[in-house]
C-alpha cells in the first residue's frame, strides 16, 4: 500500500496533506526517514508520525457536523482556538475534515477517518456540487446576478458557472442560495465581494444531494450507507 494512503486510512490528516507530511521529512518506516511519495508500506512495517507510531485503521467512520461559527476546520490550531475536533466524542477514533468551512463559516462539514473518501470529494478534477446560503449587504441588481451565474474573475481566476437565486431581501440584505462545483479559498466571499457585495453571514446547507436539514448547530450525525454511497458517486 502507498505510504499517503496508509497515513490518510490511519487517520492522520488527508491524502494530499499526507503528502505533504512525507516530502517534509516527518514521516519514517522501521526508524527510517522516508520523503518520497508513493514508498510501499508492506505488512510488518513500522510507520511513525512525528515519532509517534501510525496504526492503520480499520473501521471506517463518516460524521456531518453543523460547525458553526467560532471553530478552525482543523484537527489542532496552534493559537489554541476551537476546533472542530472539540464538538466530536473523544472515543478513540481519529478522524479529520473532508475539506475545509472558514472561522466564520456555518453549516455542513464531513469528517472521516476514510482517506479515499476524502480525496473523491476533495481533489480538484470531481466537480462536487456544494450550496451555501449567503446574505449579502444591498440588494443585488439582475446584472450582479447574471454576472455571479456566468463566472467572476478572483484573483486572476474565473470562477466556473454558478447556479445563484435570490431567497429573500430584508432591511437592505439580500440572501442568496449559491451553488458551486469548486473549492477555491473563500470563494463564495471572493465572488460576492467581486461584484461589489460584502458578505455578512454564510452557512453550507448541502454537498451533492444531501441538505443539513434540521441538524441543531454544533451537533453531528453519522451518515447512512445511502448517503456514504451518494457522497462517493460524487467523486466519480
Amino acid at each position: 500500500m502507498r505510504l499517503q494512503k496508509y497515513l490518510a486510512d490511519a487517520g492522520v490528516a488527508s491524502r494530499r496533506k499526507c503528502e505533504v507530511l512525507i516530502t517534509e521529512g516527518r514521516i519514517k518506516i522501521n526508524g527510517e526517514v522516508v520523503t518520497e511519495l508513493g514508498t510501499q508500506v508492506a505488512d510488518g512495517d513500522e510507520v511513525m508520525f512525528d515519532d509517534n507510531i501510525v496504526t492503520k485503521v480499520e473501521k471506517k467512520v463518516y460524521y456531518m457536523l453543523n460547525k458553526p461559527e467560532g471553530y478552525i476546520t482543523s484537527v489542532t490550531d496552534d493559537r489554541g482556538r476551537q476546533t472542530v475536533l472539540d464538538l466530536l466524542p473523544q472515543n478513540g477514533v481519529r478522524v479529520f475534515p473532508v475539506g475545509r468551512l472558514d472561522y466564520n463559516t456555518s453549516g455542513m462539514l464531513l469528517l472521516t477517518n476514510d482517506g479515499d473518501f476524502t480525496y473523491k470529494l476533495t481533489h480538484p478534477k470531481h466537480t462536487v456540487p456544494k450550496t451555501y446560503v449567503a446574505t449579502v449587504k444591498k440588494m443585488v441588481a439582475h446584472e450582479v446576478l447574471s454576472q455571479l451565474r456566468n463566472g467572476v474573475d478572483i484573483d486572476g481566476y474565473v470562477t466556473a458557472p454558478a447556479k445563484v437565486d435570490i431567497l429573500y431581501i430584508e432591511n437592505n440584505m439580500t440572501t442568496l442560495q449559491i451553488t458551486i462545483h469548486e473549492g477555491k479559498n473563500r470563494q463564495i466571499r471572493k465572488m460576492c465581494e467581486a461584484v461589489g457585495h460584502t458578505v455578512v453571514k454564510l452557512k453550507r446547507v448541502a454537498i451533492g444531494n444531501i441538505a443539513l436539514n434540521d441538524l441543531t448547530q454544533g451537533s453531528f450525525r453519522q451518515l447512512t450507507p445511502d448517503e456514504i454511497k451518494h457522497f462517493e458517486s460524487l467523486g466519480g
